[in-house]
């Protein structure tokens, strides 16, 4: 029996019963995620039949943790007024867009016309605007904010009203009469300053925050960088249009690593183990097709170098470590440099990376081909020269292994393409490729073939 299944027995048990009274009461206790992950393992008549005992609010929450495809496929069991009352109105404006967005484009403006919430319905119909890639998208539009002319006791009061509908208050944001943020208020000054003072005479004008239309990566670094658990989201003319919260970013981090990962592996787009047996086919081909026309290439160069092969035998037998330790370099030297890049660090010096990176291979290079030097003179028993070429041809890959790995992902990023490709079957193939036509070169060069 799956861990969770045992986890959860007792309730499953009542779920197959149809014990109401005694699962309300177990899932009364139950936080939304781990209700999630009971949700996970149930057939779609037993979701219905859970779902239809927990209050809305509850249920909604639970939603935003389930898998997409599974929501998506859960949400048919319901018509478009009661996904738009039992479900959005109960969230903020960020999840409510995320879910919302998943659903076909009529689907989604049905929901928005049985939203009774005005507010929350045009907030919605914002959100769905920016593109998914920029930190608007990210961000919700419930906060607290106040007038910087507002008495202290009139902001508290204000205050109040805007906080009835969240779920945590990190920060108070102070505005001017055209919505544009000025700072923040410190729940300090609002417990020592007098009620009668104005919020303008105790704000903090220093101001944390990013523009709507700015990348989303970017967004989470400067939330990453300061240690932020929220940051004011404002338009091009200053305005507070909304707010990024950490577990917004926490999300968006997922999701962009997982990207990546499938990018690195050879994954074209984005799935996951329950999209459809076309949808991953069509992911992975264009890589294992790209994969599949190296190895030709790489067979056409061994063609190339039949001759050689002929007249010296031995060199045949090291083709698979020279080609597998380029790949095995030209990956190591992408990664970090990805790395790099993703987080930041990488810094405007590229001379100096290429020198380090190549420093490193030459440092590798010498301990892996003194250790192949001593195998082929003492153990394989082949004559110097022989065991010289295959040492040198290994230095040599490295090294030019390592500047490819190195190259690739800062050229990519520089174009503006997304250099996680360059760690996977991309760099993998072609360094492949080129370690066996340098090191045939190599040997033709030191054998006189």
């Amino acid at each position: 029996m799956p861990k969770e299944e045992n986890i959860y027995q007792p309730l499953l048990s009542y779920i197959e019963e149809k014990n109401a009274k005694a699962i309300s009461e177990i899932i009364s206790e139950m936080e939304a995620v781990d209700i999630a992950n009971l949700f996970e393992i149930l057939d779609d008549s037993q979701r219905v039949f859970l779902y239809e005992l927990m209050d809305n609010e509850v249920s909604a929450e639970m939603l935003l943790y389930i898998d997409e495809e599974d929501r998506k496929e859960f949400l048919k069991n319901f018509s478009t007024k009661e996904i738009a009352e039992e479900i959005i109105g109960e969230i903020n404006s960020d999840d409510a867009v995320d879910i919302i967005s998943e659903l076909p484009e009529h689907q989604q403006n049905e929901i928005i016309q049985y939203i009774d919430d005005n507010e929350l319905a045009q907030s919605i119909v914002d959100l769905l605007r920016y593109d998914e890639h920029v930190a608007g998208s990210l961000m919700a539009t419930e906060l607290v904010k106040v007038n910087h002319n507002l008495s202290i006791i009139a902001a508290v009061r204000e205050m109040r009203k805007q906080a009835e509908d969240m779920d945590e208050v990190y920060s108070i944001y102070v505005v001017d009469e055209q919505d544009k943020l000025l700072g923040t208020l410190s729940l300090k000054k609002l417990l020592t300053t007098s009620t009668s003072s104005k919020v303008l005479d105790v704000y903090n004008s220093k101001i944390r925050c990013v523009q709507d239309n700015e990348p989303a990566e970017d967004a989470a670094r400067y939330m990453q960088k300061y240690e932020l658990f929220e940051v004011p989201v404002i338009d091009a003319l200053g305005r507070l249009v909304g707010r990024i919260t950490i577990d917004d970013v926490m999300d968006f981090i997922k999701e962009e690593t997982d990207k990546d990962y499938q990018l690195a592996s050879g994954i074209a787009t984005d799935i996951d183990s329950t999209d459809t047996i076309l949808n991953i086919t069509k992911a992975r081909l264009p890589w294992l097709f790209i994969g599949m026309v190296g190895g030709l290439i790489g067979s056409r160069v061994l063609q190339g170098n039949e001759e050689a092969m002929s007249h010296v035998p031995a060199l045949m037998f090291f083709v698979p470590l020279i080609a597998a330790t380029a790949g095995n370099i030209g990956v190591q030297a992408s990664a970090i440099i990805v790395q790099g890049l993703a987080n930041n660090t990488l810094g405007q010096n590229t001379l100096k990376t290429l020198m380090k990176e190549v420093s490193v291979a030459v440092a590798s290079g010498l301990i892996l081909s003194l250790i192949i030097f001593g195998f082929n003179l003492f153990v394989n028993h082949h004559d110097m020269m022989i065991s010289i070429t295959i040492s040198v041809a290994l230095l040599s890959v490295i090294i030019i292994a390592a500047m490819i790995g190195t190259i690739v992902p800062i050229f990519l990023n520089k174009n503006k393409i997304d250099p996680a490709i360059a760690t996977g079957p991309f760099i993998t193939t072609s360094n492949d490729i080129l370690g066996v036509m340098v090191y045939f070169t190599i040997a033709k060069l030191i054998l006189g073939l």
